[in-house]
Formats: C-alpha cells, structure tokens, sequence
C-alpha cells in the first residue's frame, strides 16, 4: 500500500514540529543566497548633465494669455539662437504641440523658415537670432473650437539638412513648455 500526502501538509506535520521550522528555514536561506542580488537590477552609471546644444530658443512670448478663441488667433513667437556653424543645415524648423487637459483635443504647428549661410565670427560676436511666429485659430484636430480649460504647450526647434530622401534632422533645442489658458 502506497501512503502519499497532500501537498497542502504544513511542513510541520510533513517533518514534526522542530525539523519542519529548520527545514523550513534553510529552504529559505536558500533561496536568499541563490537569488541575484538586488533582483538584478541595474543602476545607471552617473554621467555628467548634457550641455545645453547651440541651437536655442532664447525667448518664447504667448499672447494673448488668457486665451478666448472668438477673439482671433493666439500667437507663440519664438526668438531661436542659431549655432556658429550651420554644417549644412538649410532649415529651421519651429513647431508648438498644443494639448487640452483631458487630451481629446490637440493642436500641431509648425513653421519652416529657410536659412542663408553665414560664416562663423572668430572675434567672439554674438550667434545669429531668427524670429518665428506660430499663429493658432483656436481649433483642434478636428477643427471644431477648442472648450475652455488649461492648456499644455511644448515648443521645440531643430535645423534640418536635406537628405537624400527629403529633409533629415541634424540638431535639435531644448523645449519651451508652459500652459494657456482657454476661456
């Protein structure tokens, strides 16, 4: 006859009362030893920050703020800091990604202005500055006028060389994010 026992057995009635703790402990001990510390997970090595690019934008003026659609357009004009050297670059594009609170309405714009070729200054003179003006009418993507609430804005700028297939990214700015409000 063949005596098998179920495998919901406290360990104590498995191994008697004091065998069963010990057995118990070290089958845990075990288990602590065996299992890669910090259940492998792995730390970022510390870098130092990234240094702002040469491409910025230096100002960012939204008006007007409060915002109500029936009174025209909402204008974001950037003032954006160009790199000494252009390496190619022919485009500066500005672009300002306008989202409502609940994300159901969102607006993209963009503004492509091109650039002519300057020449590095080696006396220390100040990177040329372009202006852009970005107008928005008020309208989502679905254009229907967007409700009242407060709105989330991130405004970015990168120079673009042409490429073999187009236009092709070659430095971006940091963004400007902030937030309107639409009455």
């Amino acid at each position: 006859m063949t005596n098998c026992r179920s495998l919901t057995t406290p360990c104590s009635e498995l191994f008697g009362p004091w065998r069963g703790r010990v057995v118990w402990v070290l089958l845990c001990a075990t288990l602590l030893l065996l299992a890669p510390p910090a259940v492998s997970a792995k730390s970022k090595p510390h870098r130092a920050p990234r240094p702002e690019p040469e491409l910025r934008i230096l100002d960012l003026n939204v008006s007007p703020n409060p915002y109500t659609v029936s009174s025209g357009p909402l204008q974001f004009s950037a003032l954006v800091q160009l790199p000494k050297e252009l390496d190619g670059a022919t485009l500066l594009e500005v672009s300002s990604f306008i989202t409502s609170p609940s994300k159901n309405s969102l607006r993209f714009l963009t503004a492509r202005k091109p650039l002519e070729p300057h020449t590095a200054s080696t006396d220390g003179a100040a990177p040329p500055h372009v202006s852009v003006l970005l107008t928005w009418d008020g309208l989502d993507q679905k254009k229907t006028p967007s409700g009242a609430g407060l709105y989330q804005f991130e405004v970015r700028a990168k120079l673009l060389a042409n490429g073999e297939k187009g236009p092709r990214t070659q430095m971006l700015a940091w963004p400007k994010r902030g937030t309107i409000e639409v009455k």
